[in-house]
């Protein structure tokens, strides 16, 4: 009584539930959807998230092997943990809902530059960053988190990036696909 909640949805298109303050962030960490909140348009059907070993990431996987970030030519060397966690981070970014919001933005603003940069501090957290002449998303991906992709700020200029943002080390390519620049040797 004389809290001011928040109506938060677990999933998109449930019932809305009152959050309080203290518990706001915990929601958030869970993937719950802030009340009007804009979200992308969902995939039809009860897709679930699946994490993917580094050798489905590299091209070894028993499926289609169609949407993993592999390069289409074997890298011939040992990857470093960095390389590993931008492939990750990659992987996450594609299987989530702003991959088709990416996709869509280049296919009025044309070709964009993307950059993979690992954040200060313990969480394993790293900013994607894509930008295009007249304007730029910037997205926080938290691996171990219930969201693990989110919106974390945009803009139109790109001189309000930092310059550790503009590291341009990655491409998207069709719909949206982020794909990393890892030299083969």
């Amino acid at each position: 009584m004389g809290e001011r909640a928040v109506r938060y949805a677990p999933e998109e298109g449930v019932e809305l539930v009152d959050v309080c303050p203290l518990c706001q962030e915990i929601a958030v960490e869970h993937g719950w959807i802030k009340e009007g909140t804009p979200t992308s348009p969902a995939i039809v059907g009860d897709r679930k998230r699946r994490r993917r070993g580094l050798g489905e990431l590299l091209g070894f996987s028993r499926g289609s092997g169609a949407d993993t970030v592999a390069p289409p030519e074997p890298i011939l060397r040992r990857l470093s943990g960095g390389e590993v966690a931008i492939l990750e981070v990659a992987d996450l970014f594609n299987a989530s809902a702003y991959r088709r919001t990416v996709g869509g933005i280049a296919k009025s603003l044309g070709e964009a530059k993307a950059s993979i940069v690992a954040l200060s501090g313990d969480a394993g957290e790293m900013a994607v960053t894509v930008a295009w002449d007249i304007s730029w998303y910037q997205y926080r991906v938290s691996p171990d988190s219930g969201q693990p992709v989110r919106l974390e700020r945009r803009g139109h200029e790109l001189d309000e990036l930092e310059e550790s943002f503009k590291e341009w080390n990655a491409h998207v390519e069709d719909e949206g696909r982020l794909v990393p620049e890892i030299a083969r040797l």
